[in-house]
């Protein structure tokens, strides 16, 4: 493709990502807005239901589950909320009330909500066309440097995340993955930005496709539960406090399923990841030994990739045979996702070595 077609196509790319960036943004207010109004409808709705109950006297006959119910306002307060139906509201310790554990849809329309996701898939599909037009004017796959992994990676993150809301109302995710996107898009823009280019040599190989998409896929899993992961930490402070008898500072939490259940399923997908990361080392080795004649060196980026191995792995261990749950293993979750960004900036822009392809 002629240079000029080439530049061309870099400029369209560019302008498609900075639509994509305005309609995540926007995306990002309404999922924000939706957290706030949800919280105003419960806590409307807890009034309501503690002006119903006060009149009434609880005979000491009444058994120890009755008064565990009318802690909540009574079954009906429960079904009336809007963050889940009556089958999935998930009463906690202290009179809390979450999300579903099965995270499923509920009946209620919340329509900042649905709003909010339909820009989201406007923004992705408008963020695909600038990845896809970056590949076309650079005559490749997209992502052969910083710019290009964090552009073509906050569009792998958003798309699993619409991928998985098809089956689980993770909705409550919305402003934290998209305002990860948000941050990626511009922090490619304003720091990491690369004109349309060729590959080093040692890029220019069929490897770069597999290890590479592998490694954008694995990162944006661990996206997803690193968002997880520090949700859990605050739904589980929130539980602990309103347990103790303290104030509820967090209502809009209680759209947000129980730590618990957020714990079992970053696992899950932490488990998915690590296998996807398993494959981008091995897939690493691999392809080193075909540019410079040996599968492990010690470079900087292949010990920082071997690392995160090790904490992820060291994570999914501890948490099934050594019984590390709750705060500890998300914590754990989240020193993992840290040293992947870590390995993608710093390392990238700071240490030299073979792997050093910032192209800046």
């Amino acid at each position: 493709m002629p240079f000029g077609i080439n530049e061309t196509m870099g400029q369209y790319s560019e302008l498609f990502m900075l639509l994509a960036a305005g309609t995540y943004t926007v995306a990002f207010i309404a999922f924000a807005w939706d957290l706030a109004k949800s919280s105003r409808a419960l806590q409307a709705i807890d009034l309501k239901a503690a002006q119903a109950v006060e009149p009434a006297k609880i005979p000491a006959a009444v058994g120890a589950g009755n008064r565990a119910e009318s802690s909540v306002g009574g079954p009906a307060g429960r079904a009336e909320r809007p963050s889940s139906s009556a089958a999935s509201g998930t009463p906690v310790g202290g009179g809390i009330v979450t999300a579903g554990a099965d995270m499923k849809y509920s009946a209620a329309r919340r329509a900042p909500a649905r709003v909010a996701v339909a820009l989201t898939v406007l923004g992705a599909l408008i963020h695909g066309a600038g990845v896809v037009t970056r590949a076309l004017g650079a005559g490749r796959v997209p992502w052969g440097n910083m710019y290009e992994f964090l552009t073509t990676g906050a569009f792998v993150a958003i798309a699993v995340f619409l991928l998985v809301l098809i089956r689980r109302d993770l909705r409550f995710l919305g402003t934290f993955v998209v305002g990860l996107a948000i941050i990626m898009l511009v922090a490619a823009s304003v720091a990491y930005w690369t004109p349309v280019g060729h590959l080093v040599p040692a890029l220019q190989s069929y490897w770069l496709i597999i290890h590479v998409s592998i490694a954008v896929l694995s990162s944006a899993l661990f996206t997803l539960t690193f968002a997880m992961s520090a949700l859990q930490l605050v739904q589980s402070h929130r539980q602990k406090t309103v347990a103790a008898g303290g104030e509820d500072k967090l209502g809009f939490m209680r759209l947000v399923p129980s730590a618990l259940s957020l714990e079992n399923l970053s696992y899950r997908i932490n488990a998915i990841a690590f296998i996807g990361w398993t494959f981008t080392l091995m897939f690493g080795a691999i392809w080193a030994e075909k540019a410079w004649g040996r599968f492990w060196g010690w470079d900087t980026k292949e010990v920082w990739t071997f690392v995160i191995w090790v904490v992820y792995a060291g994570y999914l261990h501890a948490r099934a045979t050594r019984g590390w749950t709750g705060t500890r293993a998300a914590w754990l979750s989240i020193v993992g996702y840290l040293c992947v960004v870590f390995n993608f900036t710093i390392v990238n822009q700071f240490f030299n070595g073979l792997h050093s392809y910032s192209g800046l």
